[in-house]
């Protein structure tokens, strides 16, 4: 029982931690950027074009949060939103030119911030850590 309520405080501080960190990862280099708006234009540099709703589907929050972070985005010139061609409710969320010179830099801080979090882990427990998460992650999708 003790062990089951310690996992769910250890990925709790490690959320916490993960952002902190790249938040200064972020700062530090210059990056105008939260690390939840980064979530949002890195999902946007794969994609170019999504829907609001789409974009909270995937980041799982809900759309008042991504419509602060969209317009945030908005406000520093890095997405602009265009009503959606096939339906005019929707809002599609296009990365501007702006936005996509940041892409280059940016990732290069994330994977080399991941580089230092995951060094001296052996490959094989990164594999066995991914299964178990993914494992959590679809037990708590089964309740909801």
């Amino acid at each position: 029982m003790l062990l089951m309520k310690k996992v769910a405080v250890y990925i709790n501080i490690l959320n916490c931690s993960l952002i902190k960190y790249f938040a200064k990862e972020l700062s530090r280099n210059d990056i105008n950027l939260t690390p939840e708006q980064y979530l949002v234009m890195d999902i946007l540099w794969d994609a170019e074009t999504l829907s609001q709703q789409a974009i909270a589907d995937i980041i799982q929050k809900d759309k008042n949060s991504v419509t602060k972070f969209i317009d945030s985005l908005e406000r520093k010139g890095l997405v602009y939103r265009a009503m959606n061609k096939k339906d005019r409710r929707i809002n599609d969320i296009i990365v501007t030119e702006e936005g996509m010179k940041l892409k280059g830099k940016t990732t290069e801080v994330a994977i080399n911030m991941m580089r230092n979090v995951l060094k001296d882990i052996k490959e094989e427990d990164l594999i066995v850590f991914d299964k178990v998460m993914n494992q959590i992650k679809d037990n708590i999708d089964a309740e909801l």
